[in-house]
C-alpha cells in the first residue's frame, strides 16, 4: 500500500474526500515528524511507539575496499510495534 492507497482508505472509511484525508495524514506525519525533532516519544495505543535513539559512533568497513571508516554518531528514528498490530500481522 502506497500513500494514494492509504489516502483513498481513509476518505473511503471516514466518508470524507481525498483531499481532507489527505491533509488528515499530512497533519499526523507532521505531528510526529516534530516531536521526533523535540526529542519526544509518540504512542499511538495498540499500534506502536515513535521515538529518537542516539546511535553511537563506530568504525565499519567500506565493502569495497575493505578499508575502515569512521561512522559518526547520530539520532536516528525507530518504530516499536504494539502488541495488537504484532498480533495482527501473525
Amino acid at each position: 500500500m502506497n500513500r494514494q492507497d492509504l489516502v483513498a482508505k481513509i476518505a473511503a472509511e471516514a466518508g470524507i474526500t481525498k483531499k481532507a484525508a489527505n491533509l488528515a495524514l499530512n497533519s499526523v506525519v507532521d505531528g510526529v515528524t516534530l516531536a521526533l525533532e523535540k526529542g519526544d516519544k509518540v504512542s499511538l495505543v495498540g499500534f506502536g511507539t515513535f521515538k529518537v535513539i542516539k546511535r553511537n559512533a563506530r568504525t565499519g568497513v567500506n565493502p569495497q575496499t575493505k578499508a575502515k571508516i569512521n561512522i559518526a554518531a547520530r539520532n536516528v528514528p525507530v518504530f516499536k510495534a504494539g502488541k495488537k498490530l504484532k498480533d495482527a500481522v501473525k
